[in-house]
């Protein structure tokens, strides 16, 4: 006698999470920090989040025209958008318009569908977009909007509304405004300029650019960035392992330089709260295409991009340094997953 067993076709365990499901939790949890971003540093960001949106699809939809795959269900996951955001949020303000579609460019075709697609490519697409756009276009990204703070104090400098934002974007500044008038370094630039003109740390963190952790608003986009991570790790779209590998280094990391030396090396509160360190942490190193897979990679990875940003900020030429140590990680990410992947029960030898 026998019985037979009715079983459904495989996978049995069904995702918890679709792919859109994921993408839309991560666009909710960075709304917070895109207000912020536009409270301190203006309407700008979201001139920059358009821009970037409409040349991701332009240039997704292009790609799979050419490798012959079905528009929708790629061009309704989402993660263009994700891809835009994140690469928007890098941006200065009033980075002229084809700094964002130069930058999507190489996200999309290059660092995505060159690579296969979708959960093919090694790298995180918008840091490919942002590490291009640095070498490309460095004039371009140091010309930043003053948070709103300090023109408040009546530092010199003047606003500027969203219709001189988007002549700026789309035409440069007009011949009646200085850029001296409407731009301001950031607080990583004027701590990297300063420390090689020979002022100490100390000194230059008294500029009005700064705030009481890190830079005057980035500070704050950081707290929102901390909240929007919270609440990707309280849904289970993110585990902690690479948030907390990524601060916890950060502080370790930068901690024996201060020590050292005040004067010419960052507190460790300055490099969590000014830059992109948190926006990795919890947006960015989290990617589960370009990370590691096992808890313990993602361990190593977090410390590995902490680590490297740290360097790069310590002693190579950028003032930042999180969009190179992110791809040097997603280089190294195929190896820790092979050194840290459990063997399957039973299995003898190498993986």
């Amino acid at each position: 006698m026998t019985t037979a067993l009715n079983t459904s076709g495989s996978p049995h365990i069904p995702a918890r999470f679709s792919v859109t499901k994921v993408m839309g939790w991560v666009l909710l949890a960075l709304v917070p920090a895109i207000t912020a971003h536009v409270f301190y540093f203006g309407v700008g960001i979201v001139i920059q989040i358009l821009l970037a949106t409409a040349a991701g699809y332009l240039f997704e939809g292009w790609c799979l025209r050419w490798r012959q795959q079905p528009l929708k269900p790629f061009l309704t996951d989402l993660t263009v958008p994700v891809t835009a955001v994140l690469f928007a949020l890098c941006l200065s303000p009033i980075a002229p318009w084809y700094v964002a579609v130069v930058g999507m460019f190489f996200a999309i075709v290059v660092a995505k569908h060159l690579y296969g697609g979708l959960g093919n490519n090694i790298f995180n697409p918008a840091m490919v977009g942002f590490a291009t756009i640095l070498v490309a276009f460095p004039q371009s990204m140091s010309l930043w909007l003053p948070p709103a703070g300090l023109i408040q104090l009546g530092d010199n400098l003047q606003s500027i509304g969203w219709q001189q934002t988007l002549y700026v974007v789309f035409a440069g500044l007009p011949a009646d405004i200085s850029v001296d008038a409407v731009t301001a370094a950031t607080p990583l630039t004027a701590l990297k300029t300063g420390l090689q003109q020979g002022f100490a740390q100390s000194e230059i963190v008294t500029g009005a650019v700064f705030g009481d952790f890190g830079g005057l608003g980035w500070e704050w986009i950081a707290n929102w960035l901390f909240l929007g991570g919270l609440l990707l790790l309280f849904k289970r779209v993110i585990t902690w392992h690479v948030p907390a590998a990524v601060l916890m280094t950060t502080i370790a990391a930068a901690t024996p330089f201060y020590l050292f030396n005040a004067d010419i090396y960052m507190s460790p509160q300055q490099h969590v709260f000014s830059g992109g360190i948190m926006l990795a942490a919890f947006f960015i190193a989290t990617d589960p295409t370009s990370g590691c897979s096992s808890n313990r990679g993602k361990i190593i990875f977090g410390a590995g991009v902490a680590i490297l940003t740290v360097l790069i900020r310590n002693f190579g030429a950028y003032p930042d340094g999180v969009a190179f140590a992110v791809l040097l990680m997603n280089l190294s990410a195929p190896l820790i997953d092979r050194l840290t992947i459990p063997q399957p029960y039973g299995k003898k030898g190498q993986p």
